[in-house]
């Protein structure tokens, strides 16, 4: 898998921010967990969790580009990246840029029953439950009516 392709998929499965997903090194991957240094949280550190594809994918990304330790994975500027996702959305014919990504990562766990608390303070890794809640846009009519019928039957 090429290197944007790994960069989409961490965005989309894993809910990372371009900036941090730049900045981390080989060393800071753990079987399914990456470490990130210097998170926009202010924390010292925090952890984001990969699905077992995306770490799979990610670990054999390494060994095919013989990526050492302290090296960074994704040696490319934030513009650059920026540009490889946008190039690749027009190809699709769609608009995207990389916050969308992690954006779509909140949405569709949400979607599909994650409960609000793990959306917000494990794949987002937000401090506050407000700042999610801007991420999962409006409900639809369709939306609000289809998990009416999921909680209360037909």
């Amino acid at each position: 898998m090429s290197g944007i392709g790994i960069i989409l998929e961490l965005q989309a499965r894993c809910g990372l921010r371009i900036g941090e997903l730049l900045k981390i090194k080989a060393s800071d991957v753990s079987d399914r967990t990456i470490t990130l240094r210097e998170p926009k949280s202010g924390k010292e550190t925090e952890r984001a969790y990969m699905p077992e594809n995306v770490s799979r994918k990610l670990s054999e990304y390494i060994k095919e580009k013989v990526i050492n330790g302290e090296d960074r994975i994704f040696p490319i500027c934030y513009s650059t990246a920026r540009s490889f996702i946008k190039r690749l959305g027009t190809q699709l014919n769609v608009r995207v840029a990389p916050h969308d990504l992690r954006r779509y990562s909140a949405t569709y766990a949400s979607r599909n029953g994650v409960p609000l608390e793990v959306v917000s303070k494990v794949i987002l890794r937000h401090q506050d439950l407000k700042t999610t809640q801007v991420y999962l846009g409006k409900i639809s009519d369709s939306e609000a009516i289809r998990w009416m019928d999921v909680l209360h039957g037909k």
